[in-house]
């Protein structure tokens, strides 16, 4: 519920405000005046402050002051008579989020509160974001020493510069988030939220819901707006990660919202505007979606502007041993711990279908199942010396025996297999398929 806080000196009009917006479904309590109010404020912690500027004692004016000099996150909406419309204006310029001229209608207040309620909801995501993020920054941290892949990273810096969209491509577990998060780090819009959502992680009809948000009554069970990740991402940067896995009528709501930075909420009849930076993944060939018409041409061609192409770990054999120590570092209770240098020369030879993130979740689990220090040959997983490329044999010829081997581990559970393998489960499904593989309930 949205907690409200009604400030006024005259008591009938306070109960109006009560009587009117409870119904509604707002949590509202009342004060009598400025220095009540603060007291309250520090004992209670409400989302939308609804004052009137003429008050004895401490006036709205002064009250507004100090709320805004603690950094609150409380939203403020003023009411005012019409003599003082120009003070209310002044009020805005100090931080009050819009004011309402004495009398009004009760629908105009709920729809001001409501609204000054998302803008603190959005303001609330940006600092838990910046927070995480902050926090995260190490663990993001781009490892490599392949001369290809450190030639890929200067361009990224010089990508960065730019707002144009950019479509990173890669196989499942390359690191695709990882370039998107330096992209942000390095661009002008380092300081605005980055927001990942993963489109083949989210049903179908729910999808535009999390994208463009919905207005109150849109739908069962919509009993007020709520802002999109497109919205929560203004002035920042929202990442589409497996961006072909979007259906085509959601396709053409994204083009237009690249094209023309603004959409439409479902259910909502009002453009929303916004600036946002959208970069885009796949695993998939775009290209060859095109021309199976299942991804819009001119949505390839607006995302991929600019576009990224990371080379798959079993190109990078130098890099193995570097994010070995580095998934060991990053993690307390494995530091002590370490490969031999035989055990890492295995690690070199496996050709890891399932990139960086197959070789973090082998590293994190054979560390934890072993208890020497050194972990030897011995201690690796079977099917990582099973599924060793041998000289003339194809890449998907191991991959496949690799799949299978790993799913027979796991009983055939699909998601435990793909966890292992460091695939989207739709991901290993799709390579399932191709390699005629059965599928889990046949195991």
């Amino acid at each position: 519920m949205i907690r409200v806080l009604t400030v006024d000196d005259e008591k009938n009009f306070r109960k109006v405000i009560v009587q009117e917006l409870q119904p509604q479904g707002f949590a509202v309590e009342e004060a009598a005046s400025g220095k009540e109010a603060l007291e309250r404020l520090m004992r209670e912690e409400f989302d939308v402050l609804i004052l009137d500027l003429s008050m004895p004692g401490l006036g709205g004016m002064e009250f507004l002051k100090i709320v805004k000099e603690q950094d609150s996150p409380l939203e403020v909406v003023i009411l005012t008579a019409h003599g003082t419309i120009s003070t209310a204006v002044e009020a805005m310029k100090l931080g009050a989020y819009d004011f309402l001229s004495k009398p009004f209608r009760m629908e105009e207040l709920s729809v001001v509160v409501e609204k000054a309620y998302e803008k603190k909801e959005l303001l609330r995501q940006n600092w838990l974001l910046r927070a995480r993020m902050a926090r995260e920054g190490e663990s993001h941290r781009i490892i490599t020493r392949n001369p290809r892949f450190l030639s890929l990273l200067e361009s990224v810096q010089k990508i960065a510069r730019s707002n144009l969209p950019v479509l990173i491509s890669g196989e499942s577990g390359v690191g695709k988030e990882l370039i998107a998060r330096a992209i942000h780090a390095d661009s002008p819009r380092s300081s605005g939220p980055f927001i990942p959502i993963n489109c083949s992680a989210i049903p179908e009809n729910m999808l535009e819901n999390e994208l463009f948000g919905h207005e109150k009554g849109a739908f069962t069970g919509a009993h007020m707006s709520k802002p999109g990740l497109l919205e929560v991402a203004d002035q920042g940067v929202l990442f589409l990660d497996e961006v072909s896995e979007m259906i085509p009528t959601l396709q053409a709501k994204l083009l237009r919202a690249i094209e023309t930075g603004s959409f439409f909420k479902v259910g909502g009849t009002r453009e929303t505007k916004v600036d946002t930076r959208f970069l885009a993944a796949t695993n998939r060939n775009l290209q060859e979606e095109v021309e199976k018409g299942r991804f819009r041409t001119d949505l390839f061609f607006c995302l991929s502007a600019l576009t990224v192409a990371i080379p798959p770990l079993r190109e990078r054999q130098e890099d193995i041993a570097l994010l070995v120590e580095h998934f060991i570092q990053e993690n307390p209770e494995f530091q002590k711990k370490g490969f031999s240098p035989e055990a890492l020369k295995i690690l070199e030879r496996y050709p890891w279908p399932g990139n960086v993130r197959e070789l973090k979740n082998i590293v994190h689990r054979t560390l934890l199942l072993t208890d020497q220090e050194v972990v030897e040959p011995p201690d690796l997983p079977p099917g990582l010396m099973a599924g060793q490329r041998p000289a003339g044999n194809r890449l998907e010829d191991v991959e496949k025996e690799h799949i299978l081997r790993v799913l027979k581990e796991t009983g055939g559970r699909r998601g435990q297999a793909a966890e292992i393998l460091g695939m989207d489960p739709k991901t290993l499904y799709r390579k399932m398929l191709s390699y005629g593989l059965r599928d889990e309930s046949e195991m």
